[in-house]
């Protein structure tokens, strides 16, 4: 019998962060089954909601990005949405912001106020430097961290200028850290009694989070003088690992890592005495004579339709994909079978696609999550827990606090 809890079921997380690094936190624990309220400015005006492309009036990602959220408006710069912040914290074990340095400070809302009114809050802030530093005041954006982190730098054709993908990975990379982070957090502190428990502040730079992907890069430059750079789809580490286009034109990524792979490659080519020419003996040989090697991969490629290819491959175990759009993603019958898409509900445009939560907790049924909420959507059923009443609501409305 399935258990409908999932591990994160009864955390409440308030998010106050704006455009997608620090929310895509409070979404993947969410997905996990967390509690969230996206908190906006009265009138909205996040960045995300007017991102393209734009549906009908509606940024499809604010809605899939904040998935599964409350909406609640509040302006914490005014005295009296400062005072109401202050009241709604204390019932949240998470606040998630991405304000530049200091921003909170300078609203009376600094670490020390938080938790004299909940001593239990983990906050997570999620900036583009980090706290400290002389860049700890700057803004930035995805790119920006792809830059600083040397990861545009590996990104591109060799005779080419760095690249960035046409998706904001430094934002979301940074927001599985900090979901991974708030995870952490919130395991130390509630294994201590009761009593006893208290809030992290978690420092979470996202020039750093994509830096840590790079493991042995620091390193590599350090005992060898060797800046990583661009190889387009190659990998300068392991041959043959590149992407080549079939003779019906679709894409494969195909990676034979190791010399057994290699010589299950050289197989189902039809050429089982490569792997024995002393060019492509290993793995260090094959990359000293990578040209070589891509040459004779792109030319069989090249010689057969994607399912001939597809077949000769999968018949020796070689890994291999065709480079999928999003159309076909959405076809693959493997992601089909898993259950890889859900239907998100949403008020505006019926359903929204949308990637399923990962990973899989065995033994539960996911939550089934709603679209991005609309600015305040569910303000009178929040503020009304805080004992404000509907003529309460509405003074504070007409003021523009709520």
């Amino acid at each position: 019998m399935e258990r409908h809890g999932y591990p994160l079921e009864g955390v409440r997380i308030l998010d106050m962060a704006t455009v997608l690094a620090a929310p895509f936190s409070a979404t993947l624990c969410g997905d996990l089954g967390a509690e969230v309220v996206k908190l906006e400015l009265p009138g909205g005006g996040d960045t995300l909601r007017s991102l393209a492309p734009v549906h009908q009036g509606h940024a499809i990602f604010w809605k899939t990005a904040n998935r599964g959220k409350q909406g609640i408006s509040l302006d914490v710069r005014k005295a009296e949405g400062r005072a109401l912040f202050l009241r709604l914290i204390a019932d949240f074990d998470v606040l998630v912001e991405n304000f530049r340095t200091g921003t909170l400070d300078r609203w009376g809302l600094d670490l020390a106020t938080l938790h004299a009114h909940n001593p239990r809050l983990i906050v997570l802030r999620v900036t583009g430097f980090g706290q400290t530093g002389p860049y700890a005041r700057r803004p930035g954006f995805a790119r920006i961290f792809e830059a600083m982190s040397g990861f545009a730098h590996l990104t591109g054709e060799a005779d080419g200028p760095p690249q960035h993908m046409n998706y904001p990975l430094g934002d979301v990379v940074a927001g599985l850290f900090g979901a991974f982070a708030i995870a952490a957090a919130l395991a130390e502190r509630n294994a201590l009694p009761a009593s006893e428990q208290r809030g992290l502040e978690i420092d979470l730079s996202a020039s750093e989070a994509l830096l840590r992907l790079l493991d042995p890069l620091a390193a590599e430059y350090e005992l060898g003088g060797l800046a990583r750079g661009r190889m387009g789809s190659r990998a300068g580490y392991t041959a043959p690992s590149n992407v080549y286009q079939t003779r019906d034109g679709a894409w494969l990524t195909v990676v034979a890592t190791g010399d057994a792979i290699f010589a299950r490659l050289c197989q189902a080519m039809g050429q089982a005495p490569l792997a024995s020419d002393p060019r492509f003996a290993d793995n260090a040989a094959r990359i000293r004579h990578l040209e070589d090697l891509d040459a004779i991969v792109a030319r069989w490629c090249r010689g057969n339709d994607l399912d001939q290819a597809a077949q000769a491959l999968s018949a020796q175990e070689i890994p291999f994909s065709k480079i999928h759009s999003a159309r076909d993603a959405l076809a693959d019958p493997h992601f089909a079978a898993r259950g890889s898409f859900i239907a998100l509900a949403d008020p505006d445009l019926g359903t929204l696609t949308a990637p399923a939560p990962v990973p899989r907790f065995t033994g539960r049924m996911a939550p089934s999550p709603r679209t991005g909420p609309a600015t305040g959507q569910d303000n009178a059923a929040i503020y009304t827990t805080l004992g404000l009443d509907a003529q309460q609501q509405e003074r504070l409305r007409l003021d523009g606090v709520i």
